[in-house]
């Protein structure tokens, strides 16, 4: 059996930048694996390499053992912002439906089999009752469902995720997360976020980037990975799992060190 994404000793570069560097990631199905790692530490590049936008200068990217342009149509993307003019006329449905365009050819009108995945899309992420609602009146939650129902009524095999719960609220993000897991019963999700708390408390794996891998697999990470992967001390507490801290940095208070806390 094939790995879902299959990363072997890839470099990324751009004109003198590596993005990515030696990149070995074996990702299985059904994984739902967060992608941690600070601002510029090649996120975005590793799923566009997933997408095939990106290709590597070493090294190979298979997805289901074939390259990633020729398996385009089993991968949904979710972007980090989804940009629109939040008074154009177009609808919940509209936008789900956007989704299916990859499988028809120019010009042919959606036909039933579009609309029923579009409404099954849009049941999985909770929002049938608001698919005839313009998009822009929708709250910041909510239109992220909407891409990501966009993205489900393609049928992927898998769910690519940037940074999508920036800009939205604390319960909102919560209610994603619940909605995120339950996706990942039936098919491969990888995230990319700056959250590492609420990555570690949600996701089945943990890879850290910082155009190196210096982790894949699972949640309980050495201190000294995050060290590597941020240049600096990391506190990482896992919110929402009581009494887990996955680390806590010891640093001298006027009373002497500081205790590891329960929060």
């Amino acid at each position: 059996m094939h790995y879902a994404i299959d990363f072997d000793q890839v470099t990324v570069r751009f004109d003198d930048v590596i993005a990515l560097d030696n990149i070995n990631l074996k990702i299985e199905p059904n994984d739902f694996v967060g992608i941690i790692g600070p601002n510029g530490g090649g996120k975005t590049t590793i799923l566009k390499a997933i997408l095939g936008l990106v290709k590597p200068c070493l090294g190979r990217v298979e997805i289901f053992g074939r390259p990633p342009d020729k398996m385009r149509s089993a991968i949904g993307y979710v972007p980090q912002v989804a940009l629109f003019e939040r008074f154009f006329p177009v609808d919940v449905m509209d936008v789900v439906l956007m989704g299916r365009l990859d499988k028809k050819r120019m010009f042919r009108r959606y036909n039933r089999q579009d609309k029923d995945m579009a409404i099954e899309a849009l049941n999985n992420v909770g929002l049938s009752e608001q698919r005839g609602r313009q998009l822009g009146r929708l709250s910041g939650g909510q239109i992220q469902r909407v891409m990501v129902a966009r993205a489900l009524a393609g049928a992927p095999q898998i769910l690519l995720l940037d940074e999508p719960t920036a800009g939205v609220d604390y319960q909102a993000e919560e209610n994603f997360y619940d909605l995120l897991q339950r996706l990942s019963e039936k098919m491969t999700i990888v995230l990319v976020s700056h959250d590492i708390g609420a990555v570690s408390t949600n996701v089945k794996t943990i890879a850290c980037l910082n155009r190196r891998l210096y982790h894949h697999g699972a949640k309980d990470i050495l201190p000294s990975v995050f060290e590597s992967v941020y240049g600096c001390p990391v506190d990482l507490i896992a919110h929402g799992a009581p009494h887990r801290v996955l680390h806590r940095h010891q640093a001298p208070g006027p009373h002497g060190p500081e205790e590891p806390s329960d929060d």
